[in-house]
């Protein structure tokens, strides 16, 4: 009686881990396709760089002028 309970449990045991294994391939196999699915109808758009803008004359004279500060801060430190 008791080995024919432990054939039947290894049985239920091989067929359960049968169905997951399937369900595990068949829901990878949807994965991929859903993937390529995706990137048919939505590609993957270039990043757009920006471009740098030109720097008005004004602000490269303030830039200018924080930078000459900012060194002669650090040499009347040292």
């Amino acid at each position: 009686m008791e080995i024919h309970l432990v054939g039947e449990s290894l049985k239920f045991m091989v067929l359960g881990m049968l169905i997951v294994f399937v369900f595990l391939i068949v829901l990878v196999q949807v994965m991929k396709f859903q993937a390529k699915i995706i990137n048919k109808y939505f590609p993957k758009k270039a990043p757009v760089v920006p471009t740098p803008q030109k720097e008005s004359d004004e602000e490269s004279r303030h830039v200018a002028a924080i930078i000459a500060a900012v060194t002669e801060f650090r040499k009347n430190q040292s």
